[in-house]
């Protein structure tokens, strides 16, 4: 049907159809244009960590379908709160879309106010990646321990004054142990570090003996043997320990800690860029190529649709924010 006649733009129902079919013609127009520049991908964390390591990984893949380069933005800070806060204020225009992490879903219940809601002011496009959780000691400061139940029974023994470190307050691996500590009914004392790489160097330097960590951070030293891995936190064994039972299979049926990672995109983003974008990422992590350069950082490629992570965060986030709760967790 045509409207280029202005005798045709005086008919009422004529004009109704123009209106109508206008905001068709865009979207379809915008769909079609659409990536017309480079995409960014807001990293709330430090270059080199977990969350950007895989970030990048993915992201050279994903650039590849859209033919359109895919820029990092690390804009780092209290658990990824600034850079999820700065991703929340971004036009909703397919152009910029930020990774989610453990942290940055958790942490309204440590921090509080964060600049954002993460359910109202984002919408999930995928999980991208799982980040497995491993229980290491030093093995010169506890030769015996190599299980987890010797490490409850050493914790027992000792009173609930054997000590345990965490990349931080409120980390991952202090929710993670907290829960297990309520579940197993034992003490151990939490000795929080500012970062992963403290943790583990005085992890191996023999001034903590224990630490519950995420897979990247102590695999290198797990290879080397100068710390030793006695239980993975998911629900399944890892590929990368296949001989390291599961926290489940030593005497905890159920229990199931995985950290892990999702791209996010602003609220209001067009739907068809979000399903486009959710496609991409599903085809990437379907590379073999893909899966073992993440599995080489240790993470493992986990998609999930946008749905299934809507899902994934609401579980996750009523779950560890009982566990804070309940244990009085704050991130100091």
């Amino acid at each position: 049907m045509a409207f280029s006649s202005s005798r045709s733009l005086r008919n009422p129902a004529r004009r109704a159809l123009l209106a109508l079919a206008l905001p068709l013609v865009a979207g379809t127009a915008f769909a079609q244009a659409w990536p017309a520049k480079p995409i960014t991908f807001v990293v709330p964390f430090p270059p080199g960590g977990p969350t950007d390591v895989a970030t990048r990984i993915v992201a050279q893949k994903m650039s590849q379908g859209l033919k359109q380069n895919i820029l990092i933005d690390n804009r780092s800070g209290a658990s990824g709160t600034i850079g999820a806060a700065a991703a929340a204020k971004a036009a909703p225009d397919g152009y910029t879309f930020v990774m989610l992490a453990t942290p940055t879903l958790l942490a309204a219940h440590l921090y509080g106010p964060t600049g954002y809601d993460i359910f109202k002011n984002f919408t999930p496009v995928g999980t991208v990646y799982d980040l497995p959780i491993v229980l290491v000691v030093n093995p010169k400061s506890l030769p015996d321990v190599t299980t987890l139940q010797d490490l409850i029974a050493k914790a027992k023994a000792e009173g609930g004054k054997l000590n345990y470190t965490t990349a931080g307050a409120g980390s991952f691996g202090h929710l993670t142990t907290e829960q297990l500590k309520n579940i197993g009914k034992f003490e151990m004392q939490h000795v929080p570090y500012r970062g992963s790489a403290p943790a583990v160097t005085d992890l191996i330097g023999g001034q903590v003996p224990a630490m519950f960590s995420d897979l990247v951070a102590v695999m290198p030293h797990i290879r080397s043997g100068t710390l030793r891995a006695i239980a993975v936190g998911s629900g399944q064994r890892v590929s990368l320990l296949p001989d390291v039972k599961t926290v489940a299979e030593q005497g905890f049926p159920g229990f199931d800690a995985t950290s892990w990672g999702g791209l996010l995109a602003p609220a209001g983003t067009p739907k068809d860029v979000v399903e486009r974008m959710s496609a991409e990422l599903k085809t990437a992590l379907a590379d073999k190529e893909v899966q073992d350069k993440l599995e080489g950082v240790g993470s493992f490629a986990a998609y999930r649709t946008a749905e299934q992570t809507g899902v994934r965060m609401r579980q996750d986030f009523e779950r560890w924010g009982k566990v804070i709760r309940d244990n009085k967790i704050t991130n100091q």
